[in-house]
């Protein structure tokens, strides 16, 4: 049997080199672009000291916030299941086929008999080296047989079961990955036994509380996959001796233990689908021949042919599942949040009870629809009075405003999310208050626009000073002298006082005089300008428009 392996790495460089065998049977180190893949794996969740794991947030928010796929449906296929049991090896190919249907370099992706397998890193032997969960840097982009383009992610385990880790550790890993992956492929050596129906328990029992809650299946596919299989003659290797040998491990009978009936209906309850597929030997080169490096022509065709048809079966277009919470699709955006809120639950010293598993996914969820709502309200609003818009009077601005609002209220309200009202309301609440707080700074940014808000104060004082010059003269004309020497001192003082606030807004000093000629102009602006101009701009319009139209009857 094929054994993986993976340098536990302290930073995504070390995570982003590949191991490969050379002609001597040494290790040899290459970087992603040297083993042609266009990605490496990187570590986003990091097995630390006293067994406790920490999210690697930037790792995982470099894949998943990309400018191009964050706003995309995602995919996610994880494999899990004991260490030394052949599953980096075998997500090599899932890595191969990918690249090469996208690149559509050639009908027969498993590519030529002496290619050597590269992608996440493994090699022969008995030691665990892979720790934590890694995620292949590079998203694959995949078309949909309704044209839909969806992100298909490759993410690879910590084997369990070493005498390194414990059941805390191999659990938490188990249920991550779990969680996380729209397709859970349970790697699996020679046969379904009970203990492997176990591992599901804590599944099991947060099925149960989800199921209560909304009435939608928690998970989507649970792979068992069997390596390794012996028994050719009872279940042909492939997908239905699979289905048939799972048929025969679940089925219930009066006759089995009042656990062992439970627990077997609850896995049926929890997902949507549960296959399995048998897998032969690889062939005894692989499992004992320290060279190998993965070359086809080492291989029993027999185990080509199976990968081939598992392959297909997970990631041919028809086949893609895309990841659902609560009955939702999540975009890579939405994972985001759902890995964070789960990675808090798991950070205790014992394994968290099936409630806090739901609280945590109902938080999450409440989390991405907030998100989404207030999007929608950020992004119609810009479209409205954004940086390139122009202003807008106030009065139909805040209709608009209000529009988004109710809209974005009722997009919240109507997306399916766990844990019923009593989580949803204060995300209602915090979504309301920063629309309207939002909506202010929009408010401020659509007054910034209007000109003669910019203008004001130098408007005003400019017509101050042509109003005091004409009065002037008609008091200068009456023989009123002293009225008019008065009047003379008022209009230097005005033109005294638009060469400060110039010098002011030119050298931003003494802004709080500055302050102080504004709030005098727009006073006297509000007090006797504003109608008169609004009066005289509404008869210029009323002019231009009636001139327009005698034109055209001309």
């Amino acid at each position: 049997m094929v054994n993986e392996s993976l340098e536990s790495k302290k930073n995504n460089d070390q995570a982003g080199k590949t191991v490969q065998i050379n002609g001597n049977g040494h290790e040899k180190n290459h970087d992603a672009e040297d083993n042609g893949h266009h990605g490496k794996p990187v570590q986003i969740v990091i097995s630390e000291s006293e067994h406790s794991f920490r999210l690697n947030e930037t790792a995982l928010e470099n894949i998943l916030l990309q400018s191009d796929i964050q706003n995309k449906k995602v995919v996610v296929i994880s494999v899990a299941g004991a260490y030394r049991k052949g599953k980096s090896f075998l997500l090599d190919f899932f890595l191969r086929y990918l690249e090469r249907n996208n690149d559509k370099t050639t009908d027969d992706w498993l590519g030529k008999d002496d290619e050597v397998l590269t992608g996440f890193p493994w090699r022969g032997g008995s030691q665990r080296e892979t720790t934590g969960i890694l995620l292949w840097d590079k998203p694959f982009l995949c078309e949909l047989p309704d044209g839909e383009e969806v992100v298909v992610l490759i993410m690879d385990t910590q084997g369990a079961f070493d005498k390194q880790s414990t059941i805390k550790d191999c659990a938490v890993i188990f249920a991550l990955s779990t969680m996380i992956s729209s397709v859970q492929i349970y790697n699996i050596s020679q046969n379904i036994q009970e203990d492997h129906l176990q591992h599901l328990q804590i599944f099991t029992e947060y099925g149960r509380v989800a199921l209560e809650d909304n009435n939608c299946k928690p998970f989507q596919v649970l792979q068992f996959l069997v390596r390794d299989w012996s028994y050719p003659y009872e279940y042909p290797y492939g997908e239905k001796g699979g289905a048939d040998l799972l048929k025969e491990r679940l089925e219930i009978s009066p006759e089995q233990h009042e656990e062992l009936r439970q627990l077997r209906q609850h896995i049926h309850s929890c997902y949507e689908q549960l296959n399995c597929f048998l897998m032969p030997h690889p062939g005894f080169v692989v499992s004992t021949n320290p060279n190998f490096k993965g070359r086809l022509s080492d291989i029993q065709p027999e185990f080509r042919d199976c990968v081939k048809s598992l392959v297909g079966s997970i990631l041919a277009p028809e086949n893609l599942i895309v990841k659902k919470i609560s009955g939702c699709k999540l975009t890579c955006k939405d994972l985001l949040n759902y890995f964070k809120a789960y990675m808090e639950i798991y950070q205790g010293d014992g394994l968290p009870d099936p409630k806090s598993m739901f609280q945590a996914t109902a938080e999450a969820s409440n989390v991405t629809a907030y998100g989404k709502a207030k999007e929608y309200y950020s992004k119609e609003m810009d479209k409205i009075c954004g940086p390139s818009s122009p202003f807008m009077k106030l009065e139909i601005l805040k209709s608009k405003h209000e529009d988004i609002k109710v809209e974005s209220i009722k997009q919240f309200k109507t997306v399916r999310k766990m844990g019923g009202d009593a989580y949803s309301q204060k995300y209602l609440e915090k979504l309301t208050k920063e629309i309207d707080e939002a909506f202010e700074r929009y408010e401020v940014e659509n007054e910034s626009k209007n000109v003669l808000n910019i203008f004001r104060t130098p408007i005003t004082l400019a017509v101050m000073m042509v109003v005091l010059y004409l009065l002037s003269g008609i008091l200068e004309f009456a023989a009123l002298r002293m009225l008019s020497n008065l009047v003379d001192l008022c209009t230097t003082l005005v033109f005294f006082a638009i060469s400060l606030w110039s010098y002011i807004r030119y050298t931003g000093k003494y802004t709080a005089v500055g302050g102080k000629i504004d709030d005098v102009a727009n006073a006297i602006w509000e007090q006797a300008l504003e109608s008169v101009m609004t009066f005289l701009a509404q008869k210029s319009t009323e002019a231009l428009t009636k001139n327009i139209q005698t034109k055209k009857n001309q």
